[in-house]
């Protein structure tokens, strides 16, 4: 007799619960959005929104809040990845947010544009009159993560209050906003950095180059490996060396730092994050070294 196997593996009851989210928002807000960086997180989530409208195309536009701080090979892979799908492709820019007076830029050694974003995603979100956007946070970044709902509600000002978030029972999501007011939607809220790149080998999905090991000129920095790069000032104590690394998350070249390794497989990468002890966002991202009420402080004011 043909014996069946009905397993379902970890990946497949993520993939569900991922694809049954986006068909929600699909069929319950005018006007979503998909946050795409080029990033392995809203990689997967594209895939992911591929996956769940196929063959139909993806019912809403791609954005990406760009600081102008960029790693080349990341923007490559976003502008042709969208490309690819046919996809409209909404580029909310810093720059311009510091052109019309809305931000000011920061000065000095550690300047970065990662916490203007806000304001330019916030505007963004405003002009374009988008009710819900789909955002990559997973719970296991950060304590403040944890906090967050998969239906992340914001008010009219953008603002995030844990107090005031929606209860999820089950897979019941509440979609009901008054005008003004938006649903941040996190997919892959119950995913960790392990099922990413589990997830990535498992549907060979193509990531930047940046994410495998290669050499790059690199110095120490508050105990990081920050990029060569036109958009950072270095000291004089600041020697480059030119070492083999690759980068677990990819975001604002001035406040992303690289990780030693010769993992230049996903295989190899899997390997890696397995027996690692430290959190992706604590290895490489020097603006998210803050405590977990800095953070929340930042959600508050519409951040990420």
């Amino acid at each position: 007799m043909l014996q069946r196997d009905y397993t379902t593996s970890q990946l497949d009851v993520l993939e569900a619960e991922a694809i049954h989210i986006m068909r929600e928002v699909a069929a319950e807000f005018e006007r979503p959005c998909l946050l795409f960086s080029g990033g392995k997180d809203s990689i997967v989530m594209l895939r992911i929104a591929e996956k769940a409208f196929w063959p139909a195309p993806i019912p809403f536009p791609l954005m990406h809040v760009d600081t102008g701080h960029n790693f080349t090979e990341v923007i490559e892979f976003r502008d042709r990845r969208a490309a690819q799908l046919g996809a409209r492709l909404v580029v909310a820019s810093v720059q311009d947010s510091i052109d019309a007076g809305r931000v000011v830029e920061e000065t000095g050694r550690r300047a970065s544009r990662n916490r203007l974003q806000t304001t330019t995603l916030l505007d963004a979100i405003e002009e374009n009159e988008y009710d819900a956007v789909f955002g990559g946070a997973r719970r296991d970044e950060e304590k403040a993560r944890a906090k967050e709902r998969v239906f992340s509600f914001r008010d009219d000002f953008g603002q995030w209050d844990p107090k005031n978030q929606r209860p999820e029972l089950w897979n019941l999501y509440n979609a009901r906003i008054r005008k003004g007011e938006h649903i941040r939607v996190f997919p892959l809220s119950n995913w960790t950095e392990l099922d990413i790149w589990d997830y990535i080998r498992c549907e060979g999905i193509e990531i930047p180059s940046i994410y495998y090991a290669h050499t790059r000129k690199v110095f120490e920095r508050d105990g990081m490996l920050l990029a060569d790069s036109e958009f950072i000032t270095r000291d004089e104590d600041e020697p480059l060396q030119e070492m083999t690394v690759r980068y677990r998350t990819v975001g604002d070249v001035t406040c992303t730092g690289a990780v030693q390794s010769g993992a230049a497989t996903v295989e190899a990468i899997i390997e890696e994050i397995a027996v690692s002890r430290i959190t992706e966002r604590g290895a490489t991202r020097a603006d998210d070294r803050a405590s977990e009420a800095s953070m929340e402080d930042r959600k508050r004011e519409g951040y990420f």
